[in-house]
C-alpha cells in the first residue's frame, strides 16, 4: 500500500506496548512523533529519558478536548477506549484515527492471517504459527500475543504470513486491514465494560470481514451459533471447522482422527491421540489452526509435529503442580463467563474454584450448572466477590479472599484429597494486577511456595 508518513506530525496515544511500538515504527519511517498517555506517570516500558533523547515529544495526563488537533494522524494503543471527547474533535477536524494493528497493516508485505473470538485466540494464533513454521513458511505470531504487529513489519516480505491475533479492542480501530485467512472462533458476551452493549461488541468483531473480498477465506466455528449468524454473508469464501462431525466442507473430527472433508470424501490430518490439550474448547482451538494450515498447504505431517509438541500456553488451563494430591490449575485468561465455565466443565467433580476480579459484563448464574456439578467450594476475590458470592452462595459455600496468596491458601485448606484448585477469574484483573499474566504469576508463585513449604494452609471462614 503507498502509505507515507514522512516528515508528518504523529500523535500515538497510549504508552504500552503497542504504543511504544508504533512509536518505533513511525519514526524509523521518518515520522515527527508526540507519545501521548493519561496515565499519572509513565509505565516502567516507557523510558522517559531515552524517549525524549529520540526526539519523541511526550505528553501526560488525562486527554484534553483539543489535544490531538494538532497532528495530521493519530494512532491509538488497544487500551485506549476510542469514545473519548478528543478522539471526536480530531475526526470531525478530519484526522485519521487508528489503531496500532491499521497502522503496521499498510507496511506489511505478506498475507495476514487474522485470528478473533471471546476465547482461544492466543492458543489458536500459536499453533497455526507452529503449523506453518513447521512446513518451512515464515509465519510470525503477533498483534494481541508477543510482539506488536507494527515490530513485525520491517521483517515482512512477500512470503510471510503473518498470524495475527486480534481483539475487539484492535478490530474496532482498523480502516483497511485486510486479512487473507480470518477466522472467528466464537462469540459470547465480554468486554461489556468497555463496549457497552453486546451488540457493539459483535459488531467490533465482525470487523475482521470488513475488507475481505471473494479470494479470501474465512474460517468459522460451525458448532457456536454467535459466530456463525456473525459470519452469515460475508464476501470471502467459507471454511469451516467442527467437533460434531456435521461439515460437508472444512476441518472436522471422524472416528478419533481430526480430518478435511472436501466434496463427499474425507482426509485425515492427525489423530486425536496426539493432541495434548485437556477439554472440548481446547480441541476446537486445534481444529481451527489446522483448517488455517489446510488453506495455507501445509501438509499433515507438519501439523502433526505442530501438536504433538504442544502442551498449551501459560496461564490457559496450565496444569502448575500437584501438591498433597490436590491439582493446581491456572487459568487466568479465562477472563469471561464462558471461558470459566469451560474451564470448571473440563475438570472431574472434587474443583475449587477462584473467580472474582473487575467484572466485565455477563452473569455468575451463568456458571452455576457448572459449579453445581464440578465444584466443593468458591473462592472470591477482587471487586466482583460480592456479585460472585451472591450469584452462586446458594449452590456451594463461597469464601472471600483478600489476596491471591490469601486466595490460593484458603482453596488448598477447601480442597478435598485427590481434588483441584482451579484459577478461572471470569473477570478482568485490573483490580488487582497490571495484566492477566501478572494474576497467573501471583498464583503460580504462591503454589510453588506451597510446593515448598514455605506458605501456611488458612483455615477456611
Amino acid at each position: 500500500m503507498d502509505f507515507s508518513v514522512s516528515s508528518l506530525d504523529v500523535t500515538v496515544v497510549g504508552a504500552a506496548r503497542s504504543g511504544l511500538a508504533a512509536v518505533d515504527l513511525l519514526q524509523t519511517r521518518g515520522a515527527h512523533v508526540t507519545l501521548a498517555d493519561s496515565a499519572p506517570a509513565w509505565p516502567p516500558a516507557a523510558r522517559e529519558d531515552l524517549l525524549r533523547a529520540r526526539g519523541v515529544r511526550l505528553q501526560l495526563g488525562p486527554h484534553t478536548g483539543d489535544q490531538f488537533l494538532g497532528a495530521n494522524l493519530v494512532v491509538v494503543s488497544p487500551g485506549v477506549p476510542l469514545e473519548q471527547p478528543a478522539f471526536e474533535r480530531a475526526r470531525r477536524a478530519g484526522i485519521p484515527v487508528i489503531g496500532e494493528l491499521e497502522l503496521a497493516a499498510r507496511w506489511i508485505r505478506g498475507r495476514i492471517i487474522a485470528i478473533t473470538g471471546t476465547k482461544g485466540k492466543s492458543t489458536t494464533t500459536t499453533l497455526a504459527a507452529r503449523m506453518l513454521t513447521e512446513a518451512g513458511l515464515d509465519a510470525p505470531a503477533g498483534g494481541n500475543i508477543g510482539d506488536p504487529l507494527c515490530a513485525h513489519v520491517d521483517a515482512s516480505t512477500s512470503a510471510t504470513h503473518h498470524v495475527v491475533e486480534a481483539s475487539s479492542f484492535q478490530l474496532e480501530a482498523i480502516d483497511t486491514f485486510h486479512p487473507w485467512v480470518a477466522v472467528l472462533l466464537n462469540l459470547s458476551p465480554d468486554h461489556l465494560d468497555r463496549h457497552g452493549t453486546v451488540e457493539a461488541y459483535a459488531a467490533a468483531k465482525s470487523r475482521i470481514f470488513l475488507n475481505q473480498s471473494a479470494s479470501d477465506w474465512a474460517v468459522v466455528n460451525a458448532d457456536d451459533p454467535g459466530a456463525q449468524a456473525l459470519a452469515r454473508g460475508v464476501r470471502s469464501r467459507r471454511f469451516d471447522f467442527s467437533l460434531d462431525g456435521k461439515l460437508a466442507d472444512g476441518v472436522t473430527v471422524e472416528a478419533g482422527v481430526i480430518v478435511r472433508r472436501s466434496g463427499g470424501t474425507s482426509a485425515p490430518l492427525l489423530p486425536l491421540g496426539a493432541v495434548a490439550l485437556p477439554g472440548r474448547h481446547l480441541l476446537s482451538d486445534v481444529l481451527a489452526a489446522a483448517a488455517v494450515a489446510c488453506l495455507a498447504g501445509v501438509p499433515p505431517e507438519a501439523m502433526h509435529r505442530a501438536v504433538r509438541g504442544f502442551g498449551g500456553l501459560p496461564h490457559a488451563f496450565e496444569r502448575v503442580a500437584v501438591v498433597d494430591g490436590v491439582t493446581f490449575i491456572n487459568d487466568s485468561k479465562a477472563t469471561n463467563i464462558v471461558a470459566a465455565r469451560h474451564a470448571i466443565d473440563t475438570c472431574a467433580p472434587g474443583v475449587v474454584v477462584i473467580l472474582g476480579g473487575r467484572h466485565k459484563g455477563g452473569a455468575f448464574e451463568d456458571l452455576r450448572e457448572a459449579v453445581a456439578r464440578a465444584c466443593t467450594a468458591v473462592v472470591a476475590i477482587g471487586e466482583a466477590a460480592g456479585r460472585v458470592r451472591s450469584a452462586l452462595s446458594g449452590v456451594v459455600p463461597v469464601h472471600h479472599a483478600m489476596s491471591m496468596a490469601d486466595a490460593v491458601r484458603r482453596a488448598r485448606a477447601l480442597a478435598l484429597p485427590g481434588g483441584t484448585v482451579l484459577l478461572a477469574p471470569a473477570c478482568s484483573s485490573f483490580d488487582m494486577f497490571r495484566d492477566y499474566e501478572a494474576r497467573g504469576r501471583a498464583f503460580v508463585e504462591e503454589v510453588q511456595r506451597m510446593s515448598d513449604g514455605q506458605s501456611s494452609v488458612a483455615a477456611p471462614r
